[in-house]
Formats: C-alpha cells, structure tokens, sequence
C-alpha cells in the first residue's frame, strides 16, 4: 500500500510541475505581446516627433518665401530622422490646398511586430504668408 501512495504522489507532483510550465509559457507569451506593443508604441511617438519636425522646417522655410516645400532639406530631415527609425522612408508634399502639407511616413515593422509595413500620415496648413 505504501508504494501505491509513492507513486501516486510522484504523479501529482508531475501533473503540477505540466501546470505550472503552461502557466509560465502564457506569461512569457503576455511579456511578448507587451514588448511589441511598447516597441510599436515607441516607434509611432518617434514618428510624430519627425513630422513635427517637418512642420517646424516648413514654418522657418515660410519666413523665407510663400507656402514653402522642404525642398533640399528633405534629404536632411529624412536621414535625420531614419538613424532612430530604422528604414524610415518619409515624404512631405503639398496637399493641393494652398499651403496645406502631407507628412507621410512609413517604415517596416519592426522584428517584434507582426505587420508588414506601418505607416503614419500627417496633415498640416501653414497660413498663407508669412507672419
């Protein structure tokens, strides 16, 4: 009777230690999905902050002239901001309005997201002369 309890005993605590690896293996999958967000989060405020920047360069290009494009900066601007954000294709064109701007942004998705290309468009007007 004694060896019946051993071994019953040896598979509970088999039974247990499979528990507790499951529950460990969904709690690394939990930190995953959070890495990616905080990654993909992290990527589109870097993002937003280079198309500020394009705005801020259009605003001191319009104390120059009327309703400015970056023009030969752009080159500048994009690999300025292409050191932080790994393959950063970026755009600023004119939106067809007078002095309305599109800022769009796409770069691949990073080895922790799952999507193919991310994306961020930015749409600003400067007033029509300068201030």
């Amino acid at each position: 009777m004694a060896r019946s309890q051993q071994a019953f005993t040896l598979l509970e605590a088999l039974v247990a230690l499979l528990v507790l690896s499951l529950g460990l293996l969904g709690m690394a999958t939990v930190q995953l999905e959070s890495l990616r967000g905080a990654h993909v989060g992290y990527q589109r405020s870097l993002a937003s902050l280079a198309a500020q920047d394009a705005v801020e360069l259009l605003w001191s290009r319009l104390e120059a002239g009327h309703c400015p494009g970056l023009g030969a900066e752009e080159a500048d601007w994009e690999a300025r901001w292409r050191a932080r954000i790994p393959g950063l294709e970026g755009r600023v064109a004119s939106g067809g309005e007078a002095c309305r701007y599109v800022v769009t942004l796409e770069w691949p998705a990073s080895r922790l997201a799952d999507e193919g290309e991310t994306s961020f468009v930015y749409t600003t007007r400067l007033p029509g002369e300068s201030p």
